[in-house]
This record gives structure tokens, C-alpha cells and sequence, in this order.
């Protein structure tokens, strides 16, 4: 169990050295955690087969994952914002960990989902946890820089730890896979509790101040908009990428061989995205953000109707991964800029919830347009959600931007 605060914490000012070291230490926590997410993704004909399951069925196991995270978020968030964050980190990791254990040795599709619960749980919490510690270690200005370093983390699952999750999967079996995860995590956690500095997170109030209830802060609007544009934004993706390894063998015609190389070749591309994303982030997040979803949409486009020509395909997906990956962090920092220091925390936990309503959200929308309407259907109805998202982001964007002008006139 974590303690409470209780040690030393960091503070951030003006002229403090820029805390390279606990951030890489988070994108490294955050890496390992992506990664044990979305394992199944590359593994799904493997996993469906040895369990005598379908496809679909298969992909449910992403979504009872992110259905877990979506539950318990927010509620074990409450119940532990008076312990020490780092100690959360540290706890959290163990129990993902003792989780791709279970999922290891687990001899039905049953207990299988039984490890995945218990993975959300830890999942959950974790991003609840961290999805807020890089504010508490920079000052707002470098905020996009620091986001860009952890989200890193993310970036980097999708380059080397999903694909070479894949790979090893298809080499020597998949349960192999999920334990090797579990070993790297026991060695990150311990990487967390050396070198992550750990923060104070408590807002201290003034003298005769009384605190107000966070339903009441200003800020709260601009995150349930975030949240809502996160929640489209993330199921469309879902809706297809939960599947992406049966349509490039079935719909594209490549081997089961070259699954984990095309997955590699996304998430390159990805962390390529990221790069860009902390130079949009601080300098034109506006109109970064919409280049970004406009060339998504475009990618997948390419992709639903030049499915059977190899070249366009992958370049359509060095395209996709490109674009798609800086977007999370970027909503992040946009999240962390529009939640006042008293919400961070909770901007963080429904940041999480909605992250993982999407994935969730989409991999059960993808696995019944799966047995539905085949898996072609899937880039459309992805395309379909981004221009949603799209419309609603630039429309708000442009309705402030008109509001501010106005005030400024009158």
C-alpha cells in the first residue's frame, strides 16, 4: 500500500534544470504499460486459436481491458489523491506485472479475461496517476516539451514493444510474449522507484480561503469538451487499428509474416509524429491539431480504396502512423493548459476514462462491424469519426477565437 506524502518534493520553477531523467524514467513506465495494452492487437489469430475463440472474440479482450479502465478510474483516482504519486506508480506496476503473469499461464479464454480486468485496474490508475506528473515537474511553458517526452513512451510501444511483442508471439507463442512484458515491467518499476522524482500534488491553500467544489471550477467545461473529443477521436481509431493485423492478411494480402514489420513501420512512423507534435504543441496547436486529422483522414482513405496495391498501402500507413501519432499528445497538453492546478489530477483521471472509452468503445464497434459488414468496412467508419472530431474541434476553436475578438473590440 502507498503511504502518504510524506518526503521531499519536487518543485518547479523558472530556472530549474529540466527533469530529463524523471521523464525519461516516465516514458519508460508508460512505454511498458502501452505495450501490455495492446499486446493482443498483433497476436489476435494466434490468441483466437489456441483459445478456439473467434477473431472478434479475440478483440474483446482489448475492450474488456479498457471497459475496467474506463469503471475504475476515476473512482480509485478519488481514493487514493492523498497518497504519494510516485509510491502509486510504483504500486501499479507491480500489479500490472503479477496481471501479464496471469495472462501468461492462463489455460481459458475466462481466466484470460480475468487477467486483462485486473491490468485495467492497474492501467487506470496508472495514467490517472501520471498523465498529470510531468505538470508537476516542469513549468507551464515547457509543458508540450515534457508531454512530448513521456508520451515518448507511448510512441516508442507502437515502434519496438507491440511489434517485437508480435514478433516473439509469433516465435514462441504468445504467452511467452506476456511474460517477458511482466519481467521488463518488475525492471522498469524498479527503475521508477531510483531515478522518478517524486512531487507534491496537494494545492495549498490561502489564508481564509475556502476551497470549491470541482464541479464549480471554471475549467471544467473546457475538459468535458476535451473528453468528448478524445472519446471520437479514439474509437474511430480503435474501430480499425484493434484490427489492423487480420485486415492487412485478409483485405491487403500480406503475410503473416510481415505483419510485425508493417506494425513496426506504423509506430516509426508515430514516434516521427510525436517529434513534431512537442514543436506544434507550444508554437500553433490549433492549426497543428487540424493538419494532423486532415492527413489521417487522407491515409486511411488511401488505404480503404488502394487496398490491394502494397506500395500505396505502405506508404498510406507510414502516412497514418505519422499524423495519428502526436495526436494523443497533443490533446494532453491541451487537456493539462485548460485544467486549472486544482483539477489536474482529475483532468487526468477523465482523460484516461475517455482515452479508454475509445479503445474499448472501438474494439467492440470494429469486432461487430467484423462479423457484420466484413472488415473493409472498418477504414471508412474510422475516416467517419475523425471528420466528426474534426468539424467539432475547429468549429470551437474558431467560435473562441471569434468571441475573443469581440471582447477585444468592444
Amino acid at each position: 500500500m502507498a503511504t502518504p506524502v510524506s518526503s521531499p518534493t519536487t518543485t518547479t520553477t523558472e530556472t530549474s534544470a529540466f527533469p530529463w531523467i524523471g521523464l525519461l524514467t516516465l516514458a519508460g513506465a508508460i512505454f511498458i504499460s502501452v505495450t501490455s495494452e495492446f499486446l493482443p492487437t498483433g497476436l489476435l489469430p494466434e490468441m483466437a486459436s489456441e483459445l478456439d475463440v473467434s477473431l472478434s472474440t479475440a478483440g474483446f479482450l482489448v475492450t474488456v481491458f479498457a471497459g475496467t479502465v474506463v469503471l475504475a478510474t476515476t473512482p480509485l483516482a478519488a481514493l487514493t489523491r492523498r497518497y504519494s504519486r510516485k509510491g502509486l506508480v510504483v504500486v501499479v506496476l507491480g500489479v500490472l506485472a503479477l496481471a501479464n503473469v496471469l495472462a501468461a499461464v492462463a489455460p481459458t479464454y475466462e481466466v484470460l479475461v480475468g487477467a486483462r480486468v485486473l491490468g485495467g485496474l492497474a492501467h487506470g490508475l496508472f495514467w490517472a496517476v501520471v498523465a498529470a506528473y510531468s505538470a508537476h515537474l516542469v513549468p507551464k511553458q515547457q509543458l508540450g516539451k515534457a508531454i512530448a517526452i513521456t508520451a515518448g513512451g507511448g510512441s516508442a510501444a507502437f515502434v519496438l514493444g507491440v511489434p517485437v511483442g508480435t514478433a516473439l508471439g509469433h516465435a514462441l507463442g504468445w504467452r511467452v510474449a506476456f511474460g517477458i512484458i511482466a519481467v521488463v515491467i518488475v525492471l522498469l518499476a524498479l527503475a521508477v522507484i531510483k531515478f522518478l522524482p517524486p512531487v507534491n500534488h496537494h494545492v495549498v491553500l490561502k489564508t481564509g480561503e475556502i476551497p470549491l467544489p470541482l464541479r464549480k471550477d471554471r475549467s471544467m467545461r473546457g475538459i468535458g469538451f476535451l473528453c468528448l473529443i478524445i472519446v471520437i477521436l479514439i474509437t474511430g481509431q480503435n474501430i480499425y487499428y484493434t484490427y489492423i493485423a487480420p485486415w492487412l492478411i485478409e483485405a491487403a494480402g500480406f503475410s503473416e509474416d510481415s505483419v510485425p514489420f508493417l506494425l513496426f513501420l506504423y509506430g516509426g512512423a508515430g514516434a516521427v509524429g510525436l517529434v513534431l507534435a512537442g514543436f506544434a504543441s507550444d508554437r500553433f496547436p490549433k492549426r497543428g491539431f487540424a493538419i494532423a486529422l486532415l492527413s489521417v483522414m487522407a491515409a486511411v482513405v488511401a488505404l480503404a480504396l488502394w487496398s490491394a496495391n502494397p506500395v500505396v498501402v505502405v506508404v498510406a500507413i507510414v502516412v497514418w502512423g505519422t499524423s495519428f501519432g502526436g495526436i494523443p499528445a497533443m490533446l494532453q497538453t491541451r487537456m493539462l493548459h485548460t485544467a486549472s492546478f486544482r483539477t489536474r489530477d482529475l483532468a487526468a483521471a477523465l482523460q484516461t476514462t475517455a482515452f479508454n472509452v475509445g479503445i474499448g468503445g472501438g474494439a467492440l464497434v470494429g469486432g461487430l462491424l467484423l462479423d457484420g459488414s466484413g472488415i473493409t468496412s472498418l477504414p471508412g467508419t474510422l475516416v467517419l469519426f475523425v471528420a466528426v472530431a474534426f468539424v467539432l474541434m475547429v468549429g470551437s476553436d474558431a467560435l473562441r477565437t471569434a468571441r475573443a475578438r469581440r471582447a477585444l473590440a468592444s
